[in-house]
């Protein structure tokens, strides 16, 4: 009666005040999506990208091709995929989830992540959130990666493990330092929590992020779990930065 009741409550406040996209301001479905001229200008990843890091590549490449730089020096996880490329309008639309409390943005991202990540989704035991460091998470007041994550969760299935791993050192933010100063910053940064060790070993775990930047923050947590006895780590993240260095 309480569900009937609030659904009523709800549908009653949609025709009052529709919901309407955040970007566009057109009437949608459902609070936080995204109306279609606003997806339609996102930049999705799609083939060919790199079997391995996911990065969008500009030449048709065999199945299963990897980028040179994964050839070169493999990442220590499985697979990465993302949903878009980072561009103006995404970065907008991340940035107001990620630091403008826009957390209903989650409910567009979801589905999207759900059918990039299918294949990583279908034999995963868990999902894994990048963590904060307290101090930030105060600051923040929320964490969009275990949001993702929890949201992700519920509609595919795969139990989500928001506190699995800590961030054992505070560190300055990412945004303006360069690839090899992100690989310094976040080194031993990371640990898995005690409790999870034993819940964790042999597994597959997919790593949930909002944005693969240089992949420095991923990579160390996918080492730490794998040193912790994880069998395999996938990455899904909502954008990804396209570099070229």
């Amino acid at each position: 009666m309480h569900m009937q009741a609030k659904n009523i409550l709800m549908s009653g406040l949609n025709t009052i005040l529709p919901p309407r996209c955040p970007v566009s301001g057109d009437i949608v479905d459902a609070q936080g999506q995204i109306s279609p001229k606003i997806w339609g200008e996102l930049d999705f990843i799609s083939k060919p990208f790199c079997a391995h890091c996911g990065i969008a590549l500009d030449l048709e490449v065999l199945e299963n091709g990897k980028c040179i730089k994964c050839l070169d020096n493999p990442p220590v996880f499985s697979s990465s995929r993302s949903v878009f490329k980072y561009n103006d309008l995404s970065r907008n639309l991340i940035l107001g989830f990620k630091h403008g409390d826009k957390t209903h943005y989650v409910s567009s991202f979801v589905p999207f992540l759900e059918q990039v990540g299918k294949l990583m989704l279908e034999r995963a035991d868990f999902l894994v959130p990048v963590p904060l460091h307290p101090r930030r998470l105060i600051a923040r007041r929320y964490n969009q990666a275990a949001l993702i994550s929890g949201v992700l969760s519920k509609s595919c299935g795969v139990k989500h493990l928001p506190l699995a791993m800590r961030r054992v050192r505070s560190t300055p933010s990412q945004g303006h330092l360069n690839s090899g100063d992100r690989i310094k910053n976040v080194q031993k940064a990371f640990d898995v929590h005690k409790k999870y060790h034993s819940l964790l070993k042999d597994k597959s775990v997919v790593l949930i992020d909002d944005v693969y930047t240089t992949g420095a923050t991923v990579k160390e947590c996918s080492k730490i779990l794998l040193k912790h006895g994880v069998a395999e780590v996938n990455i899904l993240t909502i954008a990804r930065v396209m570099l070229d260095d």
